[in-house]
């Protein structure tokens, strides 16, 4: 990582691990931390609109102002394991920002911390695609959407 701008532009969101995120090696399973970054996307952004009930307030509240069944679909996912994550029964901070938000794409970057030292374990990037099925369009966020997301810019983690 080139920068540390991240640091005081990220948002961070807790995930609790489960026992059966762990693997026979003893740390959780490289499928998992897929999904400890969903679940801290999820935290950050909201629940899409249409597809479940928001009843914490995500941090910034992104996808729930979608048009109604928009999809936030993945384009790509980029993972560097820097270290294990070991299994915890406390929840893991997940450090979530945005590195760019133009037309109908949204690239985020992640670091999955260690609760032990807060040391990166994984970054990560996602980039999403916004997607309406029922007209076959992408849809674009606005430039007031891109204003809300600019204070959490910073650069790729790669």
């Amino acid at each position: 990582m080139r920068s540390n701008d991240h640091l005081e532009r990220s948002m961070i969101c807790q995930v609790p691990l489960r026992w059966g995120d762990m693997d026979s090696y003893g740390h959780v399973n490289n499928v998992e931390v897929v999904r400890v970054l969903e679940e801290a996307r999820i935290a950050a952004f909201g629940v899409p609109v249409g597809t479940g009930e928001q009843v914490l307030p995500a941090k910034i509240p992104l996808f729930s102002v979608l048009p109604e069944g928009t999809q936030a679909l993945i384009a790509e996912h980029r993972v560097k394991y820097l270290r294990p994550l070991a299994y915890r029964n406390v929840p893991v901070d997940v450090r979530v920002w945005v590195v760019s938000a133009r037309a109908a794409t949204l690239v985020l970057g992640f670091e999955i911390l260690d609760f032990a030292d807060g040391a990166p374990c994984v970054r990560a990037q996602t980039q999403l695609a916004f997607y309406l099925p029922s007209t076959r369009t992408v849809v674009r966020l606005t430039p007031e959407q891109r204003e809300l997301l600019e204070p959490y810019t910073a650069p790729s983690p790669f």
